[in-house]
């Protein structure tokens, strides 16, 4: 919803194919796919699960293609977290974000973006769900150890589509990881809860938490439609 209505208010027309509707469905390579829609359209933004398939489109087109989400990375998410971290505190180096619960896609481009920004991000999460990779964020698995002086803590949902089969497993791992009052307390004074939606109050974070004074989630979910204008702008204009 945010891309659409953002294209929308820049003048442009947006069109959502889903897989069924594509040729991807009947067999059409990747490659050939690439090369029709860099016939007819401007830019392409990919909603999938394997990375591989985002980056086969990028290489093959002839447009700007960037990733709406995959599986490894959600890095429009992390332009609007930096956004509204830019909007509640000003200048981003040297700012402490500590994400916590599972080491998931979202986890993984709040450590690459908040590092080319000069941020400090520290991932706390229970064994087993640690993020992977070489992201520049410090893992830890203590949460009140990850919040200490952080100005932002950051929740996921502990169930994500794909894991509903061990949901019961990975709600009594992240537990401890839970955003409430008393985790945003280790935290520095004005430090502020973030969640990239949808929320499930009363698992990763609090209802006090998550309608409360002491965060900026709804600021964030409306800056998902400026960040991602910016960014539009700037792939159709380069």
């Amino acid at each position: 919803m945010s891309f659409e209505a953002g294209i929308v208010e820049l003048g442009g027309h947006p069109m959502i194919l889903r897989a069924d509707e594509m040729q991807l469905s009947r067999g059409e390579s990747v490659k050939d796919t690439a090369r029709i829609l860099s016939a007819h359209v401007d830019a392409v933004g990919v909603r999938t699960g394997p990375d591989a398939v985002l980056e086969e489109l990028a290489a093959e087109g002839s447009i700007p293609v960037f990733n709406m989400l995959t599986a490894g990375h959600h890095p429009c998410q992390a332009l609007a977290d930096l956004m509204t971290l830019h909007e509640a505190f000003g200048a981003l180096e040297g700012l402490k974000l500590a994400y916590v619960g599972d080491g998931n896609n979202v986890a993984r481009s709040l450590a690459i973006l908040g590092g080319i920004a000069g941020m400090q991000v520290v991932v706390a999460s229970p064994d087993g769900y640690a993020l992977d990779g070489d992201t520049g964020a410090t893992l830890v698995a203590d949460p009140a150890e990850a919040v200490r002086d952080a100005r932002a803590v950051y929740a996921d949902v502990w169930v994500s589509m794909g894991d509903e089969a061990t949901g019961d497993e990975r709600r009594r791992a992240l537990t401890p990881y839970r955003i409430d009052d008393a985790l945003l307390d280790r935290a520095a004074p004005d430090a502020i809860a973030l969640h990239c939606l949808p929320a499930h109050p009363g698992e990763e974070i609090t209802t006090e938490v998550l309608y409360g004074e002491r965060q900026r989630i709804w600021q964030q979910a409306e800056n998902r439609r400026h960040a991602q204008k910016a960014l539009l702008e700037w792939l159709v204009q380069s």
